[in-house]
Parts: C-alpha cells; sequence; structure tokens
C-alpha cells in the first residue's frame, strides 16, 4: 500500500513540474515577444485600413456611454469600444496608463473607431 502511494505522490509531482516550465514571470505570454512592425499610435491606425491589428499605450479620456471610450496617445484621438468581459474586473481613471490591443473598425459613413480586444493596466 505504501508503494502504491509514493508512486502516485512521484508521478503527481512529476506532471506538476511539466506544467509549470512554461511560465516566466507574472505576465508571461506565450509565442513572440520583441518589436512588431504593427500600428502603434492613434494617428497610424485613424489612417490604417479596416481590420488592421492595433496595439495602442494612451489614456482613455472619457466615456462615450455603454461600451463606447474616447482614447488618446498624444498623436489624436479616437473612439473605442470595450466589451464589459475585456476589463476583467481592471479599473482605469482619465490619468491611467493603460495598453489596448484590437482591430481598426472603418464604416463607410462615420467615424473610425478600434474594436477592443484586451486592455491592460500598465
Amino acid at each position: 500500500m505504501k508503494t502504491k502511494l509514493i508512486i502516485s505522490v512521484l508521478a503527481l509531482s512529476a506532471s506538476a513540474t511539466l506544467y509549470a516550465q512554461g511560465f516566466e514571470g507574472p505576465q508571461s505570454n506565450v509565442g513572440f515577444s520583441g518589436p512588431n512592425q504593427g500600428i502603434s499610435t492613434v494617428q497610424q491606425a485613424i489612417d490604417a485600413s479596416d481590420d488592421t491589428p492595433v496595439t495602442l499605450t494612451g489614456k482613455i479620456k472619457a466615456s462615450l456611454g455603454g461600451e463606447m471610450y474616447t482614447f488618446t496617445d498624444g498623436t489624436a484621438e479616437i473612439s473605442i469600444e470595450i466589451d464589459h468581459d475585456k476589463w476583467l474586473g481592471q479599473k482605469a481613471t482619465p490619468e491611467t496608463q493603460v495598453q489596448i490591443s484590437g482591430e481598426v473598425d472603418k464604416k463607410l459613413i462615420g467615424a473610425t473607431k478600434i474594436d477592443v480586444d484586451a486592455v491592460r493596466v500598465l
């Protein structure tokens, strides 16, 4: 009986170390980590075509109601849409620096906006 218990404990501890191998820090990401050539300013996003991926760092200046907000990074201002579930319990004020990732959403009529996939408070 003790032999089975010891073997079970060893098997569980070995599998636990295998699962922990990918972790490198508090915000570890899988895949490439480094510079990209994507859109990184609001002005570039305004000039970009529809569905272009963006990662922007700046501040959310105001709520426009519902899931719509005004975002600025110092180059320009743009409307962004953040679904409630994308906040993940984070809170931001107009003074809080945030990083948003998403896509440019251009319509034939109306202003360009960003559909936000992820928000990270910095």
